[in-house]
C-alpha cells in the first residue's frame, strides 16, 4: 500500500549507517495513530537518558516532543498554540519541513482543512508543502489511500470490540477505535478541502516601480477571493513585451512574509512588464498585470548626468589626513614627545583595572572651571569610580566662560579618540604662538588623554550636544558610551543608576544645584538620547523639513526627540529611489514656480509621487504644528535628492526663503509641539555621519 511504502521510506531515512533504528519514527507513527488522545513521553524519555550524552539525548526528547505538539496543534486547529511552538522553537528544531510517516506536514493539513490563519502562521514561519505531492493526481491519490485506510482500520477495531468480552485489551482497543475514527474524520475533511478548492484569483494592488537605474520592484497583496484554499507562493514574470513573449524570465516566491520582489540586472532607459500570479495546492491561477504595466529603470542622477555628492571624499579626506601626519612625524619638534608613552605606560591598561587605582586623578568636587566626564552605562547600569562617583577629570581651573567654538572643536576631536596623542604633539608644536585657543585646546586633549588612561578605554563615546552649567561657574562636557558586551573588569562594579541617584549626598542647595548633582538628575535623559541618536531609519523615500534658528555664535536645527539624528520627516513610501521621470516632473514643478501640492486632485494615478507627496506635506505639517495653507508658500528643494547610502534618501520641504532661518529676537509664528529640540548645526552633521 502506498502509505506503507511512506512509512518503510521514512523509517529507512531515520536509521542510521551505524547502531539501531531511532525510535523518533515509531513514536511519531504512535502518534498519528493515537488521535485526540495523546500520550505524554516526558516520563519514558528521561527515564532512559543515563550515562554519556544524557544532556543531549533530553534535548532531543524535548524536539522531538515540539514536533509531536505541532502537528496535534494543527489537526486540532489550535492558533495559539501553534503561534506558541512558532516562537519558542527555530523550523529545525520543529521539523517544520521533514514529512511524518503519513508523507504530510504541518502546512499540508492547514492548507487542506482550510485553515488559513494557522497556513499564514506556518507559511511566514518558512513551511513549505510536502514534497511528495508532485501533481494534483498524487495528491488525490495519497488522500484516497489514507482515507481508505483509516476506514479500514476502523472497521477491524470495531470488530474486535464488539466480538471480545470486556477486558483490559478491549479497553485499550476502545481507546484505539476512538483515535482511529477522529482520524478518520480528519481524513475525510482534508480530502473534501482538496477537491472543493479551486485555483486561486489573480493577486491585487500589484504595483510596479522603479527601485534604481537597473532594477524595478513589485509589490502585491493577497488574492481577494475568500472560497479559495490558501496561496502558498507566487510567481512573478518580466519581459520587454505586453504580451510576454518571449519572457525574459520568472522567480518563484515561497516565503510569503513580505509580499515584494526586485527584478535586478535590467538595462536603464528600457521599458519592462511584469505580471503576478498566486498557487494553491489546485495549481496557478491567472496572472494580475502590474499598474503601471510597465517601468522603465532609472535614477534622478541621469537626469543631468551628476555624480553623487559624497564620491571618493571619504577616501581624499583620509589621504589629506595621512599627508598631515606624515609631514608631523618628520618634525623634529616630535622628537621628546615619542618618548611620553613610555613614562606613561601605566596608563594606557587595556582593561579598566585601573579605574579604582588609590593614585587615580578622579575628582570628587567641582570648583570653579571646566571638566570632561566619560559616563559608560550597560542597561540600567552606570560606571563608578570606587567612591560611587561619575569619572570626571579637570580641563582647565581658570576656564569660567566656554566658548561654542571649542566645545564644536571637542565633538570634532570625539572622532577621533585613537588620535589623541598624535594631536597633542601637533598642539604643542603650534603652541609657540600662546594662543590663549590653543592652550585650552591642548589643555583638552590632556585631560582626554588622562581620561582614557585612567579608564584604560581610548572611545570615550559620543559628545552630548550641549555642556551642563551651574551657577557656581562650572561647566562640564559629558561623553556618552554603550557597552554591550558581557565582559567582567577587574575592581570595576556597575551600579543601578537609581541607586546612585538615591545614594549620593548632594552638597549643593536644590535652588543652585552644581553640574554634577545636574547630570545625575538628568542621567536617564541623557542617556535616552545617547540611544535615539544611534537610530537608523527603515529603507524608504523621506520628506524632511529644514528649519534654522540663529544665536550670537551658533545655528541650530530642529529635529525631533526621538530620532535626533534626523531632520523632522515623514516617510512618503518604501521605495528609496527617485527615477528620471519623477524627477522631470519636480524640476518642472521647481521651474514653473508651482507651490506644493497640498490639495487632492481627481485624476493622480499618472503620476503616485504626486499622490504620495500630498500625503506626507499634510502629515508633515501637522507634525511641526504648521497650518496647511502656509505650506502653499513652502518650497522643494529641486537641486537633489539626499541619499544616505543605497536605502534611504530625502526630499526636503523648505519654508519661503525669508522664513529658513530664524533670526535672535524674530519671533517664530509656528511652534512645534512637544517632542522636538534644537541642536547646534555642527553636533547635528557629527550624529548625522555616525
Amino acid at each position: 500500500k502506498m502509505t506503507q511504502q511512506m512509512r518503510d521510506l521514512q523509517l529507512a531515512q531515520a536509521r542510521k549507517p551505524q547502531g539501531p533504528s531511532s525510535p523518533n519514527a515509531a513514536k511519531r507513527l504512535y502518534r498519528n495513530l493515537s488521535g485526540k488522545f495523546r500520550v505524554n513521553y516526558t516520563s519514558f524519555d528521561e527515564g532512559s537518558l543515563v550515562g554519556r550524552g544524557e544532556k543531549e539525548k533530553l534535548r532531543k526528547s524535548y524536539l522531538f516532543q515540539s514536533n509531536a505538539a505541532l502537528f496535534e496543534a494543527v489537526e486540532l486547529q489550535d492558533l495559539d498554540r501553534v503561534q506558541e511552538l512558532l516562537k519558542q522553537y527555530s523550523p529545525e528544531e520543529l521539523d517544520l519541513n521533514t514529512p511524518n510517516s503519513e508523507g504530510l506536514l504541518p502546512l499540508d493539513i492547514a492548507i487542506m482543512t482550510n485553515n488559513a490563519p494557522i497556513a499564514r502562521a506556518l507559511l511566514q514561519a518558512g513551511a513549505k508543502e510536502s514534497p511528495h505531492f508532485v501533481s494534483l493526481e498524487s495528491r488525490s491519490l495519497h488522500l484516497s489511500t489514507l482515507v481508505r485506510e483509516a476506514e479500514q482500520r476502523v472497521n477491524e477495531l470495531t470488530a474486535q470490540v464488539v466480538n471480545e468480552a470486556p477486558s483490559a485489551d478491549c479497553s485499550e482497543k476502545e481507546k484505539q477505535l476512538k483515535a482511529w475514527e477522529w482520524r478518520f474524520r480528519l481524513y475525510k475533511r482534508m480530502k473534501a478541502g482538496f477537491e472543493h478548492a479551486r485555483v486561486p484569483d489573480a493577486p491585487t494592488n500589484v504595483h510596479l516601480s522603479v527601485a534604481s537605474s537597473s532594477s524595478v520592484q513589485v509589490t502585491f497583496w493577497e488574492p481577494l477571493s475568500v472560497n479559495s484554499a490558501v496561496v502558498t507562493k507566487y510567481k512573478v514574470e518580466w519581459s520587454c513585451s505586453p504580451t510576454f513573449y518571449p519572457p525574459l524570465g520568472e522567480a518563484v516566491i515561497d516565503k510569503l512574509k513580505n509580499l515584494h520582489f526586485t527584478i535586478h540586472g535590467l538595462v536603464s532607459g528600457t521599458p519592462y512588464y511584469v505580471r503576478v500570479s498566486a498557487y494553491n495546492m489546485k495549481g496557478w491561477g491567472p496572472p494580475q498585470a502590474s499598474v503601471p504595466p510597465c517601468a522603465i529603470p532609472s535614477n534622478w542622477r541621469e537626469y543631468d548626468g551628476r555624480a553623487p555628492r559624497r564620491r571618493g571624499q571619504a577616501e581624499a579626506l583620509d589621504h589629506l589626513l595621512g599627508q598631515v601626519k606624515t609631514v608631523h612625524q618628520h618634525c623634529v619638534c616630535h622628537e621628546p614627545c615619542k618618548n611620553q608613552p613610555q613614562s606613561r605606560k601605566h596608563s594606557v591598561s587595556k582593561s579598566l583595572k585601573h579605574l579604582f587605582h588609590p593614585g587615580s586623578k578622579f575628582l570628587k568636587t567641582l570648583k570653579r572651571g571646566l571638566y570632561l566626564t566619560a559616563i559608560f552605562y550597560k542597561d540600567d547600569n552606570i560606571l563608578v569610580t570606587h567612591e560611587d562617583q561619575i569619572p570626571v577629570v579637570e580641563i582647565d581651573d581658570t576656564y569660567s566662560c566656554l566658548l561654542m567654538q571649542d566645545f564644536l572643536w571637542f565633538t570634532k576631536v570625539s572622532c577621533m579618540w585613537d588620535e589623541i596623542l598624535w594631536l597633542r604633539q601637533c598642539v604643542t608644536v603650534s603652541q609657540s604662538s600662546c594662543s590663549c585657543i590653543l592652550q585650552t585646546r591642548f589643555k583638552m586633549l590632556l585631560a582626554i588623554s588622562q581620561m582614557q588612561g585612567l579608564l584604560g578605554i581610548q572611545d570615550l563615546g559620543q559628545v552630548f550636544f550641549e555642556p551642563i552649567k551651574d551657577k557656581q561657574g562650572n561647566i562640564l562636557i559629558v561623553t556618552l558610551k554603550e557597552v554591550k558586551t558581557n565582559q567582567t573588569f577587574e575592581s570595576v562594579r556597575w551600579v543601578p543608576i537609581c541607586k546612585l541617584q538615591t545614594s549620593r549626598k548632594s552638597v549643593s542647595s536644590p535652588e543652585e544645584p552644581t553640574a554634577l548633582d545636574m547630570l545625575l538628575i538628568s542621567v536617564q535623559d541623557k542617556l535616552a538620547y545617547h540611544q535615539r541618536s544611534s537610530h537608523a531609519l527603515s529603507p524608504g523615500l523621506y520628506l524632511g523639513y529644514l528649519k534654522l534658528c540663529s544665536a550670537v555664535d551658533q545655528i541650530r536645527v530642529l529635529v525631533p526627540e526621538q530620532l535626533p539624528n534626523i531632520l523632522c520627516h515623514v516617510k512618503i513610501r518604501s521605495n528609496p529611489n527617485i527615477s528620471r521621470e519623477e524627477w522631470e516632473w519636480l524640476q518642472k514643478m521647481a521651474s514653473m514656480e508651482e507651490p506644493v501640492p497640498t490639495e487632492p486632485e481627481a485624476d493622480t494615478s499618472q503620476n503616485p509621487l504626486f499622490h504620495e507627496l500630498q500625503v506626507a506635506i499634510k502629515e508633515l505639517m501637522t507634525l511641526v504644528n504648521i497650518p496647511l495653507q502656509e505650506a502653499k508658500d513652502f518650497r522643494l528643494y529641486s537641486q537633489e535628492v539626499l541619499d544616505f547610502g543605497d536605502q534611504v534618501s530625502f526630499l526636503l520641504l523648505l519654508p519661503p526663503s525669508d522664513d529658513v532661518c530664524t533670526a535672535p529676537g524674530q519671533n517664530n509664528p509656528y511652534t512645534p509641539r512637544s517632542g522636538f529640540l534644537t541642536l547646534p548645526l555642527q553636533i547635528f552633521e557629527l550624529g548625522e555621519e555616525r
